[in-house]
């Protein structure tokens, strides 16, 4: 007389059970959040105090456009090189000197946006900024 438990199923276990894996899992995640969002490690630095004065951004800002082809716009206007010149020159003898933001496309020759750069510093008007994608 033999004892029994079950069925005379011999063929053992065919599939994995992950359901205690998956929860051993969302609990380790649940720690690891709770004690990323706690645990903030931070340096303690004292920052010097320093007496620079805040520079305001120029009240006045003229955008000078190059395109691969050597056009140069003032704003959205397309001039030429002497245009250019003489709105400089006027645009320097004004109170507020304005600040040149030169965009050139990357295919423009050198030479058109060395010949902007010297009409403005020709002209006094040494602030320039070159604009550039991220």
């Amino acid at each position: 007389m033999a004892f029994q438990l079950g069925e005379d199923n011999d063929t053992g276990m065919n599939e994995m059970n992950l359901i205690p894996l998956i929860d051993i899992m969302l609990v380790l995640m649940i720690i690891f959040l709770v004690t990323a969002t706690v645990a903030n490690p931070s340096i303690p630095l004292t920052l010097p105090k320093t007496t620079a004065d805040i520079v305001e951004p120029p009240a006045k800002e003229v955008t000078i456009n190059i395109n691969a082809q050597g056009e140069i716009s003032w704003g959205t206007k397309t001039i030429t090189l002497e245009e250019l010149q003489t709105r400089f020159k006027e645009e320097s003898q004004s109170a507020l000197k304005p600040a040149i933001q030169l965009r050139a496309d990357k295919d423009a020759r050198y030479d058109t946006v060395a010949q902007v750069m010297a009409s403005a510093s020709e002209a006094g008007l040494n602030d320039i900024a070159f604009v550039s994608d991220n």
